[in-house]
């Protein structure tokens, strides 16, 4: 399996554990720390797909080689990837937001629920507040973002399943 497939994979198995958690576990648990999960798996969700047809492009040698960091595979996506094929710039903005939310959680002293949110806190006492329906809406997304990845790598797939 080429490395663009398992990519592929990886993010459908993160889209799923995400979705998982917010329609099964979390309306039984009511625990708003299950949304800062589910926005990891989400932020993996959409590395992987990007990570997925940065490969692919690699596979027929359409992009150089890149490093294997967030910003290099971001910011190839973004100049070579997106409008060749068409892929909607607000992923992009998606990405960012819940990469934000996944560094302001690290460098948070200080973390909270309140009102079915989780609400997270920088130094200077910004909040950044989580809710179900953002997370919730994020799903919906990558789940759009996963379906055109899939279409853009399967192209010719045919090519390595011999």
């Amino acid at each position: 399996m080429e490395k663009f497939q398992e990519l592929r994979s990886a993010a459908n198995k993160k889209l799923q554990l995400a979705d998982h958690m917010l329609t099964m576990t979390y309306p039984m648990v009511k625990d708003p720390h299950l949304l800062l999960s589910s926005v990891e798996n989400l932020f993996l969700t959409f590395s992987y797909g990007m990570g997925s047809v940065l490969h692919y492009e690699r596979v027929f040698k359409r992009i150089p080689p890149f490093p294997d960091n967030f910003t290099s595979k971001f910011e190839l996506f973004r100049d070579k990837c997106t409008k060749k094929y068409g892929i909607d710039t607000e992923y992009l903005k998606i990405i960012k937001d819940l990469r934000d939310i996944i560094i302001a959680h690290r460098k948070s002293p200080i973390e909270f629920s309140r009102n079915e949110r989780f609400v997270i806190c920088n130094g200077d006492y910004r909040t950044r507040a989580i809710s179900l329906n953002e997370v919730k809406s994020y799903v919906q997304k990558a789940k759009l973002f996963i379906k055109n990845v899939s279409t853009i790598v399967s192209k010719d797939e045919a090519i390595f399943n011999r």
